[in-house]
């Protein structure tokens, strides 16, 4: 797929993701890797080369050629420990029992500290990193349609990255663009997938609803389940935008047709923020998905009659009384069972 961010094609679809997972981050028989304490910087030692046998890599290696850069380019003084440089994300992103050796173009870095200049070097002397972005003060996204609206800074290269999260029909795929949509790295064990899971046994809905998508986690769940009629929605662009694409991405494992993109992503960022619903995409087959970005209080009108299940799953959950009133006019105006994952 042609990715918005870089223009390459950096998006595959679940099948060929999923067939070279085995082996992406083990190493070869050549392999060597120093750990090094994440506590303390890097040891003077000259920073190991990518295996001459398979291209990988140690990510401690990796890291400490990645802060030695900054340091060189003044963003860390040298004083600071590893973990100083940012977090690292990498792509695709799973379950690991053990540390992972790094081919090319295989990590997102999160990170307070690089500036352009050393994002820079890093995406063009760091095999490892496909893409630097700068953090700022909150989780990427949107809370509610009156907020406004949080991003991180992708200062070089691209961002876009996968996780795969397991479900007891099997895996699936979740591609994100990571400056502007908050971090859901998977575990063993998916909280939010396990309830949803829950919710259907109880239930046996013929339509699902996810009225705060994200980037598609819980609708592609219900779809993996086998929901015949998912809808899923966003008020916020890039969760929309990346719904729509993860559901083309896992359309074989679902049993879905092409999925049809009635928005373009360039469309939609035009609009970041939407209110009255609009459809962006649409796919038929085994099941029926529909993906739309608008306010969820505004969603009822473009829903069908009747709706089995809903997934609200709120940005903020904190706020109680928002919740609660939001549920209330949810079970009016829609009805059907309601849970929060």
């Amino acid at each position: 797929m042609h990715c918005p961010v870089c223009g390459h094609d950096c998006v595959t679809d679940a099948r060929t993701l999923f067939a070279e997972l085995p082996g992406r981050f083990a190493p070869c028989p050549d392999c060597m890797g120093l750990v090094y304490d994440k506590r303390s910087p890097p040891p003077d030692i000259d920073t190991a080369e990518p295996c001459p046998s398979c291209g990988k890599r140690f990510i401690d290696e990796v890291f400490a050629h990645i802060y030695r850069m900054m340091a060189a380019e003044g963003d860390l003084a040298g004083t600071e420990p590893l973990a100083a440089a940012g977090t690292p994300l990498v792509h695709p992103g799973y379950a690991m029992r053990s540390a992972p050796y790094l081919p090319p173009d295989s990590l997102v870095l999160l990170t307070r500290s690089a500036g352009e200049r050393a994002a820079a070097r890093l995406v063009a002397e760091v095999p490892e990193v496909r893409g630097v972005v700068r953090t700022g003060a909150g989780a990427p996204g949107l809370s509610d349609t009156d907020a406004e609206p949080a991003e991180h800074t992708l200062l070089a290269g691209c961002d876009v990255r996968a996780d795969v999260f397991p479900t007891r029909a099997g895996p699936i795929i979740v591609y994100k663009q990571q400056s502007v949509l908050h971090v859901e790295f998977p575990r063993g064990r998916d909280e939010k997938i396990l309830s949803i899971e829950r919710e259907i046994g109880r239930h046996r809905p013929r339509t699902f609803v996810d009225t705060c998508s994200g980037a598609g986690t819980l609708g592609l769940a219900a779809a993996r389940a086998g929901v015949p009629h998912v809808i899923a929605n966003d008020a916020w662009y890039a969760a929309a935008f990346w719904t729509a694409c993860n559901f083309g991405v896992n359309r074989e494992v679902l049993g879905i047709g092409e999925v049809a993109m009635h928005r373009s992503y360039d469309d939609l960022r035009r609009r970041p923020v939407a209110r009255d619903p609009v459809l962006v995409a649409t796919a038929a087959g085994a099941q029926e998905i529909e993906v739309y970005q608008g306010d969820l209080r505004l969603l009822p009108a473009v829903l069908p009659p009747r709706i089995d299940l809903t997934a609200l799953d709120l940005f903020d959950k904190a706020d109680g009384r928002k919740v609660e009133e939001i549920t209330r006019v949810w079970q009016v105006r829609v009805g059907g069972a309601i849970f929060i994952p």
